[in-house]
């Protein structure tokens, strides 16, 4: 199970990435293994000196209960101190932003991979589409 945020790389450029934890309750666990996740508009905010995830979307789980989960809620990522003071002096000083690229199980723990992100310009977005086209048309011959 593997969910993309396919806006992310027609919106940015992707400097890097890094892989972190991300700290649910029950229910969203089980929601996240079905797929019931949206990574539309989300992205990360560092606060305190910890990082969190803003606006991603789980579904609430059908067969939950009154303790069922707030289906935007901040969640926290699980980094090391030393990275996030890294990313938030890059974000400082070169003005990056943080964007999850992806959601994912690995070893039955949910991970999200973010990226550290330049914003693109329309131009930059129109040469984006110029080059998949024509990807597309050289694959059609």
């Amino acid at each position: 199970m593997e969910i993309i945020n396919k806006k992310a790389r027609y919106d940015y450029f992707i400097e890097s990435e890094l892989e972190a934890g991300i700290v649910l309750t029950g229910t969203e666990i089980k929601s996240v293994r079905k797929g019931s996740v949206d990574l539309k508009d989300t992205y990360v905010r560092i606060k305190n000196k910890e990082a969190y995830v803003i606006n991603m979307y789980i579904a609430k789980y059908e067969e939950g209960n009154i303790f069922n989960h707030d289906e935007r809620r901040e969640r926290k990522l699980l980094l090391h101190k030393k990275e996030i003071a890294k990313i938030e002096e890059k974000m400082k000083k070169e003005g990056y932003t943080l964007i999850p690229i992806r959601v994912y199980m690995k070893k039955n723990i949910a991970k999200v991979s973010i990226g550290i992100c330049r914003g693109k310009k329309n131009y930059d977005k129109r040469e984006a589409i110029k080059e998949r086209d024509l990807k597309i048309l050289e694959s059609r011959r």
